[in-house]
């Protein structure tokens, strides 16, 4: 095989590693509702009627999917990180990066279903009503105790799957050595500029924007019962419309901060941009919030008529757009400007 073709193979691996990590937990999926479900499983019967409702089946597919962006945007980074700080030509070298790769992720993977996930639902059983540790919180109530755990359970997934991608990554990438500027030559610069680093700055940003909408939106859920009353046709609205207007709102700053003249991906500085963004525009819609009614109380005491409750919606949105474009295209600014 020819260095050209070697190389061609190394600027294919960001997107490579991405579909891997989506195959592998697709069909870790299927192989487990397989088992659930099947006629001879025990309370499959049950469990086939439960995913049957609306308000089960689709929150689930949208989380999933959410877990699936994020895992593939993840999986992309290290990809292409490795591909802009160690050279293509030294990441053609590694031996079987693909093959390595998705086998710590299956390891990864099952670990955190059947070793895991089962040890943090003990750790909960242990401080909920009836546990050896409930009286330690001062809880009172199943509806007091919940609450904390479903948020601590969405986090530490959360963290589980950052964790598992970046060490199989370890795992699949180490050993590829940096070549020094002069040595990658022609078909290093080319290996760099393969995508256009403008768009996949936006694009990975975006991902990840609206993969922590969706995973907030699917931790709030389970904290309300509003969904309960929705059809089939509101939860699809409730469940796709954010998160797709979240990407394209992150998108646009992105895409405004990056400049056309963006010479590096920098993958990992998306991210970061991504997740600082996020974390700013719900702190500052939470602010805007509290003070609205704050004032709103103080002034006329508490109204709520339904010209105020879509008052107060309506600002909410408009400060959400408002501040998903300027902290996006400001923090992408910031964290890109010596590579402008």
């Amino acid at each position: 095989m020819t260095a050209t073709s070697l190389q061609s193979q190394a600027l294919r691996l960001p997107r490579d590693l991405a579909l891997i990590t989506v195959v592998i937990s697709a069909v870790m999926l299927f192989v487990s509702m397989a088992a659930r479900l099947l006629p001879d499983s025990p309370d499959s019967q049950q469990l086939r009627s439960a995913y049957a409702l609306p308000g089960v089946w689709i929150p689930m597919v949208c989380s999933i999917a959410m877990g699936w962006v994020l895992s593939a945007a993840i999986a992309w980074c290290h990809g292409r990180n490795a591909l802009e700080r160690r050279g293509a030509g030294s990441v053609a070298r590694l031996p079987q990066p693909r093959l390595r790769y998705a086998a710590a992720y299956v390891v990864v993977q099952l670990l955190n279903a059947y070793a895991l996930s089962p040890l943090l639902y003990d750790l909960q059983l242990l401080f909920m009503p009836g546990g050896r540790f409930h009286e330690s919180l001062g809880f009172t109530s199943m509806s007091a105790a919940m609450p904390v755990f479903v948020f601590l359970q969405s986090v530490a997934q959360l963290i589980v799957l950052v964790l598992g991608i970046w060490l199989s990554a370890w795992i699949a990438l180490r050993g590829a050595r940096a070549e020094t500027e002069g040595s990658t030559g022609a078909h290093g610069d080319e290996a760099i500029h393969w995508a256009p680093p403008r768009r996949a700055v936006a694009l990975v940003a975006a991902s990840v924007f609206a993969s922590l909408q969706m995973w907030s939106g699917a931790v709030m859920s389970r904290w309300s019962s509003v969904a309960q009353d929705m059809n089939a046709a509101q939860l699809l609205v409730a469940w796709v419309v954010p998160p797709l207007a979240a990407f394209g709102m992150a998108f646009w700053g992105t895409w405004m901060g990056a400049a056309p003249i963006v010479s590096r991906v920098r993958p990992f500085r998306a991210m970061g941009a991504s997740v600082l963004a996020f974390v700013l525009v719900q702190l500052l819609c939470i602010a805007a919030g509290l003070a609205w009614l704050s004032v709103a109380f103080s002034l006329h005491g508490f109204n709520s008529s339904p010209g105020s409750l879509i008052g107060f919606a309506l600002m909410l949105v408009l400060l959400y757009i408002l501040c998903t474009v300027l902290l996006t295209r400001a923090i992408t600014r910031g964290l890109y400007r010596r590579y402008l």
